[in-house]
């Protein structure tokens, strides 16, 4: 019992700095990864025109990401036009498996912009832990929120967040 109660503290004080680290966050860094066409993409050029993005860490064998991207892109033209906001998937599948998140996007007909993370640099200098982890921007390209994990559902109460950035609302008490 002891050993359970020493882990959770942790696994909680690290996640607490995590959060804090990545949180003040000021650019995103400048990371070289791929486009589904195989093209080579600069993380810094991740912007919106002064509207929200999120940035989503996902992976083919990872079943809660699909889950939340799906809900993403079932929602995510009705947010582009209430919000501007800008949605980019990072897949993070290894070099062996990145081969079948084409086919495996093309088939679900997402919109967002899918990106590949097969080396996992962009998640390292991300702090990503555990996925799915998604992280919202403000229209700066600061991190304002981040979330581990997927639930049914959660994709409301994200939008709400994403709402109050596009309004330029702070949400740093959230």
């Amino acid at each position: 019992m002891r050993k359970i109660i020493i882990f959770a503290f942790v696994i909680l004080f690290g996640q607490l700095a995590l959060s804090q680290n990545v949180t003040e966050m000021k650019k995103l860094p400048s990371v070289n990864i791929k486009t589904l066409d195989g093209q080579t993409f600069n993380t810094s050029q991740i912007q919106n025109d002064g509207k929200p993005i999120v940035i989503s860490f996902w992976a083919l064998w990872c079943k809660p990401c699909k889950k939340e991207m799906e809900a993403y892109n079932e929602n995510y033209e009705d947010w582009q036009e209430e919000t501007g906001v800008k949605i980019y998937a990072v897949s993070i599948d290894d070099a062996r498996s990145t081969q079948k998140v084409l086919p495996f996007v093309r088939g679900k007909d997402w919109e967002m912009t899918v990106l590949l993370d097969p080396n996992c640099d962009f998640k390292r200098a991300m702090n990503v832990n555990m996925i799915p982890h998604t992280f919202l921007l403000d229209g700066t390209g600061k991190v304002v929120y981040q979330h581990t994990s997927y639930y049914e559902g959660l994709e409301d109460e994200f939008f709400e967040l994403i709402k109050k950035v596009a309004k330029g609302e702070d949400i740093s008490d959230k």
